[in-house]
Protein backbone atom coordinates (compact mmCIF):
# COMPACT_ATOMS: atom_id res chain seq x y z
CA UNK A 1 0.00 0.00 0.00
CA UNK A 2 1.24 3.54 -1.00
CA UNK A 3 0.46 5.08 1.66
CA UNK A 4 -2.04 4.46 4.58
CA UNK A 5 -2.63 8.28 5.54
CA UNK A 6 -6.30 8.66 3.75
CA UNK A 7 -5.99 12.17 2.56
CA UNK A 8 -2.79 11.23 0.93
CA UNK A 9 -4.66 8.68 -1.14
CA UNK A 10 -6.33 8.66 -4.33
CA UNK A 11 -10.32 7.76 -4.20
CA UNK A 12 -9.37 5.26 -6.40
CA UNK A 13 -7.21 3.65 -3.63
CA UNK A 14 -9.23 4.04 -0.93
CA UNK A 15 -12.11 2.33 -3.05
CA UNK A 16 -9.92 -0.97 -3.62
CA UNK A 17 -9.28 -0.61 0.12
CA UNK A 18 -12.85 -0.34 0.94
CA UNK A 19 -13.65 -3.92 -1.49
CA UNK A 20 -12.68 -6.08 1.52
CA UNK A 21 -11.58 -4.07 4.46
CA UNK A 22 -13.44 -1.10 6.63
CA UNK A 23 -11.34 -0.23 9.63
CA UNK A 24 -9.98 3.73 10.05
CA UNK A 25 -8.34 5.15 12.77
CA UNK A 26 -8.98 8.79 13.59
CA UNK A 27 -6.24 10.55 15.56
CA UNK A 28 -7.98 13.57 17.31
CA UNK A 29 -5.13 16.04 19.06
CA UNK A 30 -4.70 19.82 20.29
CA UNK A 31 -2.91 23.48 19.16
CA UNK A 32 -1.51 24.42 22.70
CA UNK A 33 1.00 25.69 24.46
CA UNK A 34 3.54 22.79 25.18
CA UNK A 35 6.57 24.06 27.03
CA UNK A 36 10.04 23.80 24.35
CA UNK A 37 7.56 21.48 21.87
CA UNK A 38 5.57 22.61 19.10
CA UNK A 39 1.95 23.45 19.40
CA UNK A 40 0.44 20.67 18.07
CA UNK A 41 2.40 17.73 20.13
CA UNK A 42 -0.46 16.01 21.35
CA UNK A 43 -1.81 16.05 17.75
CA UNK A 44 1.36 14.48 16.41
CA UNK A 45 1.66 12.00 19.24
CA UNK A 46 -1.72 10.62 18.20
CA UNK A 47 -1.30 10.51 14.64
CA UNK A 48 2.37 8.80 15.31
CA UNK A 49 0.67 6.25 17.37
CA UNK A 50 -2.34 6.11 14.74
CA UNK A 51 -0.17 5.48 11.74
CA UNK A 52 1.93 2.18 14.23
CA UNK A 53 -2.05 0.65 14.79
CA UNK A 54 -2.84 1.00 11.07
CA UNK A 55 -0.04 -1.00 10.02
CA UNK A 56 -1.11 -3.62 12.75
CA UNK A 57 -4.74 -3.85 12.08
CA UNK A 58 -4.48 -3.14 8.24
CA UNK A 59 -6.13 0.17 8.47
CA UNK A 60 -6.34 3.61 7.26
CA UNK A 61 -5.98 6.56 9.33
CA UNK A 62 -7.43 9.91 9.02
CA UNK A 63 -5.07 12.94 10.01
CA UNK A 64 -5.87 16.50 9.89
CA UNK A 65 -7.69 17.18 12.87
CA UNK A 66 -6.13 19.30 15.41
CA UNK A 67 -8.65 21.40 16.63
CA UNK A 68 -10.60 20.55 19.47
CA UNK A 69 -11.06 21.64 23.34
CA UNK A 70 -7.50 22.20 24.84
CA UNK A 71 -8.58 22.99 28.23
CA UNK A 72 -6.55 24.73 30.57
CA UNK A 73 -3.81 25.70 28.37
CA UNK A 74 -6.29 28.60 26.87
CA UNK A 75 -4.31 31.24 28.94
CA UNK A 76 -1.88 30.69 25.79
CA UNK A 77 -1.47 32.89 23.43
CA UNK A 78 -0.70 29.85 20.65
CA UNK A 79 -3.33 27.59 21.93
CA UNK A 80 -6.46 27.43 19.85
CA UNK A 81 -9.41 26.60 22.35
CA UNK A 82 -12.67 24.96 20.90
CA UNK A 83 -15.21 24.44 23.21
CA UNK A 84 -16.27 20.73 24.35
CA UNK A 85 -19.77 21.07 22.27
CA UNK A 86 -18.40 21.90 19.05
CA UNK A 87 -15.62 19.25 19.23
CA UNK A 88 -18.34 16.98 19.29
CA UNK A 89 -20.72 18.14 16.97
CA UNK A 90 -17.68 18.06 14.51
CA UNK A 91 -16.53 14.75 15.20
CA UNK A 92 -19.84 13.18 15.17
CA UNK A 93 -20.28 14.71 11.40
CA UNK A 94 -17.10 12.87 10.81
CA UNK A 95 -17.70 9.78 12.20
CA UNK A 96 -21.07 9.86 10.53
CA UNK A 97 -19.35 10.82 7.08
CA UNK A 98 -16.85 7.92 7.35
CA UNK A 99 -19.93 5.35 8.26
CA UNK A 100 -21.49 6.17 4.81
CA UNK A 101 -18.42 5.64 2.99
CA UNK A 102 -18.18 2.55 4.14
CA UNK A 103 -15.89 3.01 7.68
CA UNK A 104 -17.89 0.90 10.01
CA UNK A 105 -14.82 0.07 12.24
CA UNK A 106 -14.01 3.55 13.34
CA UNK A 107 -11.32 4.44 16.64
CA UNK A 108 -10.85 7.38 17.62
CA UNK A 109 -7.50 8.00 19.72
CA UNK A 110 -5.79 10.66 21.27
CA UNK A 111 -3.20 11.32 23.44
CA UNK A 112 -4.67 14.72 24.84
CA UNK A 113 -5.92 14.27 28.67
CA UNK A 114 -9.30 16.23 28.29
CA UNK A 115 -9.85 14.67 24.63
CA UNK A 116 -12.23 12.04 27.00
CA UNK A 117 -14.93 14.79 27.09
CA UNK A 118 -15.65 15.27 23.21
CA UNK A 119 -14.79 11.47 21.79
CA UNK A 120 -16.67 9.54 24.62
CA UNK A 121 -20.12 11.38 24.43
CA UNK A 122 -19.92 11.29 20.46
CA UNK A 123 -19.26 7.83 20.69
CA UNK A 124 -22.28 6.90 22.52
CA UNK A 125 -24.27 8.95 20.85
CA UNK A 126 -23.23 7.45 17.20
CA UNK A 127 -24.35 4.07 18.76
CA UNK A 128 -27.55 5.43 19.61
CA UNK A 129 -28.19 7.05 16.16
CA UNK A 130 -26.56 4.30 14.01
CA UNK A 131 -26.48 1.24 15.98
CA UNK A 132 -22.65 1.12 14.91
CA UNK A 133 -20.38 0.58 17.95
CA UNK A 134 -17.18 2.77 17.38
CA UNK A 135 -14.78 2.61 19.79
CA UNK A 136 -12.23 5.80 21.65
CA UNK A 137 -9.11 4.54 23.11
CA UNK A 138 -7.45 7.25 25.31
CA UNK A 139 -3.69 6.78 25.15
CA UNK A 140 -2.98 8.20 28.38
CA UNK A 141 -4.91 5.45 29.85
CA UNK A 142 -3.31 3.14 27.83
CA UNK A 143 0.22 4.43 29.15
CA UNK A 144 -0.96 3.31 32.28
CA UNK A 145 -2.16 -0.62 31.11
CA UNK A 146 0.19 -1.20 28.24
CA UNK A 147 2.75 1.13 29.29
CA UNK A 148 4.32 -0.34 32.44
CA UNK A 149 7.41 -0.76 32.48
CA UNK A 150 8.14 1.23 29.16
CA UNK A 151 7.76 4.77 30.48
CA UNK A 152 11.24 4.93 33.05
CA UNK A 153 10.95 8.83 33.24
CA UNK A 154 9.57 11.94 32.67
CA UNK A 155 12.33 11.73 29.54
CA UNK A 156 10.57 8.62 28.23
CA UNK A 157 7.41 10.83 27.61
CA UNK A 158 9.48 13.57 26.07
CA UNK A 159 11.38 10.72 23.98
CA UNK A 160 7.93 9.79 22.45
CA UNK A 161 6.70 13.45 21.46
CA UNK A 162 9.67 13.48 20.04
CA UNK A 163 9.84 9.59 18.69
CA UNK A 164 6.29 10.64 17.25
CA UNK A 165 7.64 13.38 14.88
CA UNK A 166 10.45 11.44 14.02
CA UNK A 167 7.57 8.61 12.30
CA UNK A 168 5.73 11.64 10.96
CA UNK A 169 8.41 13.05 9.05
CA UNK A 170 8.91 16.10 11.15
CA UNK A 171 11.67 15.45 13.08
CA UNK A 172 13.13 18.82 12.41
CA UNK A 173 9.96 20.86 13.70
CA UNK A 174 11.37 19.90 17.14
CA UNK A 175 13.31 22.98 18.38
CA UNK A 176 16.63 22.53 19.96
CA UNK A 177 16.41 24.13 23.15
CA UNK A 178 17.81 24.31 26.52
CA UNK A 179 15.16 26.92 27.77
CA UNK A 180 12.12 24.98 28.74
CA UNK A 181 13.55 22.58 31.83
CA UNK A 182 12.23 23.54 35.55
CA UNK A 183 11.10 21.91 38.73
CA UNK A 184 8.49 24.63 39.43
CA UNK A 185 5.53 23.57 40.73
CA UNK A 186 1.93 24.62 38.44
CA UNK A 187 0.69 27.67 40.00
CA UNK A 188 -2.66 25.79 40.24
CA UNK A 189 -0.86 22.99 42.49
CA UNK A 190 -3.02 24.66 45.87
CA UNK A 191 -6.37 23.70 43.85
CA UNK A 192 -5.13 19.77 43.15
CA UNK A 193 -7.83 18.35 45.22
CA UNK A 194 -10.43 19.96 43.12
CA UNK A 195 -9.22 19.00 39.72
CA UNK A 196 -8.93 15.40 41.31
CA UNK A 197 -12.91 14.97 42.01
CA UNK A 198 -13.27 13.65 38.58
CA UNK A 199 -11.67 12.29 35.53
CA UNK A 200 -9.05 14.27 33.35
CA UNK A 201 -10.27 18.06 33.27
CA UNK A 202 -13.73 17.15 33.96
CA UNK A 203 -14.43 18.67 37.31
CA UNK A 204 -13.53 22.19 37.18
CA UNK A 205 -13.10 25.44 34.69
CA UNK A 206 -9.73 26.62 35.26
CA UNK A 207 -6.57 27.95 33.32
CA UNK A 208 -3.29 27.73 33.72
CA UNK A 209 -1.47 30.74 35.59
CA UNK A 210 2.02 30.30 34.11
CA UNK A 211 3.43 28.85 30.45
CA UNK A 212 5.59 27.26 32.53
CA UNK A 213 2.44 24.60 34.32
CA UNK A 214 2.52 22.91 30.51
CA UNK A 215 5.23 21.98 30.81
CA UNK A 216 8.57 21.97 31.44
CA UNK A 217 10.45 20.06 28.34
CA UNK A 218 14.09 18.18 28.76
CA UNK A 219 16.57 19.83 27.34
CA UNK A 220 17.49 19.33 23.83
CA UNK A 221 20.62 21.09 23.12
CA UNK A 222 22.26 19.06 19.88
CA UNK A 223 20.89 17.79 16.62
CA UNK A 224 22.31 14.53 17.58
CA UNK A 225 20.47 14.37 21.57
CA UNK A 226 17.35 15.11 19.31
CA UNK A 227 18.29 11.87 17.57
CA UNK A 228 18.62 10.21 20.41
CA UNK A 229 15.23 10.89 21.77
CA UNK A 230 13.76 10.28 18.19
CA UNK A 231 14.98 6.93 18.11
CA UNK A 232 14.53 6.08 21.83
CA UNK A 233 10.78 7.03 21.52
CA UNK A 234 10.02 5.62 18.04
CA UNK A 235 10.77 2.21 19.88
CA UNK A 236 8.60 3.00 22.91
CA UNK A 237 5.40 3.55 20.63
CA UNK A 238 6.12 0.68 18.50
CA UNK A 239 6.59 -1.51 22.08
CA UNK A 240 2.96 0.54 23.21
CA UNK A 241 1.50 -0.29 20.07
CA UNK A 242 2.65 -4.46 20.12
CA UNK A 243 0.99 -4.19 23.79
CA UNK A 244 -2.63 -2.93 23.08
CA UNK A 245 -2.99 -5.69 20.23
CA UNK A 246 -5.05 -3.83 17.70
CA UNK A 247 -5.71 -6.71 16.22
CA UNK A 248 -7.72 -8.19 18.96
CA UNK A 249 -9.19 -4.93 19.53
CA UNK A 250 -10.84 -4.89 15.98
CA UNK A 251 -12.42 -8.51 16.31
CA UNK A 252 -13.88 -7.48 19.87
CA UNK A 253 -15.85 -4.61 18.12
CA UNK A 254 -16.80 -7.01 15.33
CA UNK A 255 -18.05 -9.62 18.22
CA UNK A 256 -19.63 -6.30 19.86
CA UNK A 257 -21.45 -5.28 17.01
CA UNK A 258 -22.87 -8.98 16.88
CA UNK A 259 -23.85 -9.21 19.85
CA UNK A 260 -25.96 -5.72 20.03
CA UNK A 261 -27.31 -6.97 16.57
CA UNK A 262 -28.99 -9.91 18.56
CA UNK A 263 -30.27 -7.27 21.26
CA UNK A 264 -31.37 -4.76 19.40
CA UNK A 265 -33.81 -7.70 17.71
CA UNK A 266 -34.95 -8.18 21.78
CA UNK A 267 -34.97 -4.81 22.84
CA UNK A 268 -36.19 -2.69 20.08
CA UNK A 269 -37.18 0.47 22.57
CA UNK A 270 -33.51 0.37 22.74
CA UNK A 271 -32.62 4.27 20.81
CA UNK A 272 -30.45 2.41 17.95
CA UNK A 273 -32.98 -0.59 17.03
CA UNK A 274 -35.50 2.73 17.43
CA UNK A 275 -34.33 4.27 14.78
CA UNK A 276 -33.03 1.35 12.53
CA UNK A 277 -37.21 0.51 12.27
CA UNK A 278 -37.92 3.80 11.66
CA UNK A 279 -40.02 3.91 14.75
CA UNK A 280 -41.98 0.60 14.85
CA UNK A 281 -41.79 -0.81 18.08
CA UNK A 282 -42.63 -4.11 18.07
CA UNK A 283 -43.57 -7.17 21.02
CA UNK A 284 -39.57 -8.36 22.34
CA UNK A 285 -38.37 -11.84 21.45
CA UNK A 286 -38.23 -14.10 23.84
Amino acid sequence: MRTRILPKMLNCEVEEYLKDRDIIIVPTGTVEMHGGMPLDSETVISEAFALKMAEQADALVLTGLPYFYAGATASGRGTVQVSVRQGIDYLGAIARSLLRQGFKRQIYISFHGPAHMTCSPMVRDFFDETGVPILYMDLTMEMGNAGKGLIRSIDSFHAITVGAYHIMGRLSDVPLTTEFFHTEPQTVEPFQRLFGLAYQSGSIGYCFGDPKDHMSTTAIPTEERRQELALEGKEIIERLVDAMDVKKTVQEMRDLEHFQSQLMERYPWMPAAYERHKGKITRPLG
